[in-house]
């Protein structure tokens, strides 16, 4: 796998940098969504329609173009997407008979076989929760203490300032873990609830999402209808 993941990760890091001004993301910056999806590499553009059907139900706190209108910045969606197109990668050509996780910059994704793993305490050394994640499932977190406040509200183009240290969110695909721990950062607690049981519900019926909050205060708030995040 190691020998893989090397091409498949350098691929969509070659088309979707947003700091790379000969990438393809960069290229079409400035072309309507409409024209993007479909003058785009064929492989990447799932990750594109992800992004634009996102901000659309999300009404732009999950924003690809929130640095201005001939922009685009699939930053927050794009390693979730590069972690689902190993897997698939993985699946045609070297299918994987081992328990085996990846980790892409804190995206994870189980393979094969179940893994338990920690959600960080933002305010602390160890975890402040802990999770199991089922063959198949993927994690994501979107928190500030990463790289300071770097998240962005998409409708305002400014840093998010709502109380939020941290989202965690557990669902099938890598690359909606990815943007909806974005989107839900952005979002919050109260808001966010609405449109997991809302709007999202509409994007990906039947998706199973968990989700983890963790305010400024230590408080967590939860959307965990399968019990998922057990306290440490």
């Amino acid at each position: 796998m190691r020998g893989l993941g090397r091409p498949v990760f350098g691929i969509v890091e070659l088309n979707l940098n947003a700091h790379d001004p000969k990438s393809e993301l960069s290229r079409l910056a400035s072309c309507s969504d409409e024209k993007v999806c479909a003058s785009c590499n064929s492989d990447m553009r799932p990750c594109y329609e992800a992004a634009f059907a996102l901000q659309k139900v999300s009404d732009d706190a999950f924003n690809p173009r929130w640095r201005g209108t001939n922009t685009l910045d699939l930053g927050a969606i794009a390693k979730g997407f590069a972690v689902d197109r190993l897997e698939s990668t993985l699946k045609t050509l070297h299918p994987v008979r081992m328990d085996c996780l990846v980790d892409l910059g804190g995206n994870l994704k189980a393979l094969r076989g179940s893994w338990h793993t920690g959600v960080r305490d933002p305010f602390g050394g160890g975890f402040a929760a802990v999770v199991e994640l089922r063959e198949g499932e993927a994690l994501a977190t979107s928190a500030t203490y990463y790289r300071g406040g770097h998240i962005y509200d998409g409708r305002t183009g400014r840093p998010v300032s709502n109380g939020v240290a941290s989202v965690t969110v557990l669902c099938r695909s890598a690359m909606w873990a990815d943007g909806l721990s974005t989107t839900l950062f952005v979002l919050g607690p109260e808001e966010g609830k609405g449109f997991l049981d809302g709007k999202l519900t509409d994007l990906l019926p039947g998706e199973a999402v968990s989700v983890l909050w963790i305010m400024d205060d230590g408080r967590q708030v939860r959307s965990d209808p399968g019990n998922r995040y057990s306290a440490r």
